[in-house]
């Protein structure tokens, strides 16, 4: 077993089962519906025009290719949207690192040579994206081998395996026929996902929140930036955009909607589900910059005779975030909120208990309160989440401590 690198790879002599030389490598095929990282053939370039040799009939590999096959069997190349050519789509292009959480620059391809049975195995297992596959490459014909190997070993290694490379391919149809699902990507924490996206171009951002799960990027919208969030949105079909915006915090689906032009969010509202649609609808009634505005409806309330037991029935059923779940509140006669239970409480506490008996002070606020006096209170009481009643005392939303630093953020 053996690395070979792409770079030399490509132009090496081929030299068929007759022993004669029968053109060079131009290119190094992969077909990831087949196989994700197994050489499938090589594209030849000879006197009669480009051929394929199929990595079966491959007997040695280096800077001489020898094939098991004579020449007047490879087949004609034809270009396919399936294929992924390394050559083409790897080298000089920017992927995402997902170990690394970062985007890079490919600047060589390693692939492992194995014998098996008086043939040649060749499978990608990662891609250089440090000095070392920019010298070879630029010094390739320039030194003679044994100096260029010599110069390389001192220079370190900076590679990536394959595994935890994500692809960017900004053509919907490619994308489909080569599986490219960004599923590394889709695994990291989503603030790492924002941080990767605002470093793309735009056609590379879109083509990640084209693939990856609803509710992932949903949560990495989030976490952008307002300017990139915008256009990402308004790069996206509007039954896409609607799906992702449908995973969203109502609060903050109705901030983004809010800062799209009114024809654009009026059609992504119209492919939106109809729960989600009202929520978001309600909000944006409110100035953005005030308590209601700033609030989710998302939350657990339940009547204040209930038990922990029915505390936790309503948490299994809850589909909100995480952070909504933090207080659990409780009304009286009118839907009147009359009490407030940490999370933590309802969790040591025996399922007979009346959650009257946890009940904590509470702290609220009115729907037009500004958003700087919302913030003063979360500071002052330390609070997780504050409660916006209406003018009958009425449980009309509550705002999140997530809420209030991304609030924050963007202020300043």
């Amino acid at each position: 077993m053996s690395i070979v690198a792409l770079s030399e790879l490509l132009g090496a002599t081929v030299r068929d089962a007759t022993g004669a030389v029968r053109g060079r490598v131009r290119e190094v095929a992969v077909a990831p519906q087949d196989h994700p990282t197994r050489v499938a053939f090589l594209v030849v370039k000879t006197p009669l025009g480009e051929r394929v040799l199929s990595a079966d009939d491959v007997r040695s590999s280096g800077s001489t290719i020898r094939t098991a096959t004579e020449s007047g069997g490879w087949a004609a190349y034809a270009a396919s949207d399936g294929v992924l050519l390394l050559k083409r789509d790897l080298l000089d292009q920017q992927i995402i690192d997902v170990h690394g959480r970062k985007v890079v620059r490919v600047n060589d391809v390693e692939i492992e040579s194995t014998p098996i049975n008086g043939r040649i195995l060749l499978n990608v297992v990662a891609v250089d994206v440090g000095a070392r596959g920019a010298i070879r490459r630029l010094s390739k014909g320039v030194f003679p081998s044994f100096t260029l190997r010599a110069l390389l070993e001192k220079i370190p290694p900076r590679v990536i395996p394959w595994q935890f490379v994500d692809l960017l391919e900004t053509d919907p149809a490619r994308r489909v026929k080569l599986k490219i699902a960004y599923e590394g990507l889709a695994k990291l924490h989503p603030a790492d996902i924002a941080d990767i996206v605002e470093d793309l171009p735009r056609a590379e951002r879109e083509a990640v929140f084209e693939t990856i799960d609803e509710e992932v990027a949903a949560e990495t919208l989030e976490e952008l930036d307002p300017d990139v969030k915008v256009s990402i949105v308004e790069s996206l079909d509007s039954d896409r955009a609607a799906d992702i915006v449908d995973e969203m915090d109502p609060d903050a689906a109705a901030d983004l909607l809010g800062d799209l032009e009114e024809e654009h969010s009026g059609e992504i509202l119209k492919e939106m589900q109809p729960h989600e649609r009202q929520e978001v609808t309600q909000l944006l009634e409110f100035g953005e910059h005030t308590a209601a505005g700033r609030m989710t409806t998302e939350f657990i309330a339940v009547a204040e005779t209930a038990g922990v037991d029915d505390a936790i029935d309503a948490l299994r059923q809850f589909e909100g975030s995480a952070e909504a779940v933090a207080t659990i509140y409780l009304t009286g006669p009118g839907q009147k909120l009359s009490g407030a239970v940490p999370l933590v409480k309802i969790a040591i506490a025996s399922p007979t208990v009346q959650l009257s008996e946890l009940s904590e002070p509470y702290i609220a606020c009115a729907p037009d309160t500004p958003q700087d006096e919302v913030a003063a209170l979360f500071d002052k009481y330390n609070l997780i989440t504050l409660a916006v009643v209406d003018e009958h005392g009425r449980l009309a939303g509550i705002i999140t401590a997530d809420d209030v630093i991304t609030m924050l953020r963007h202020r300043h």
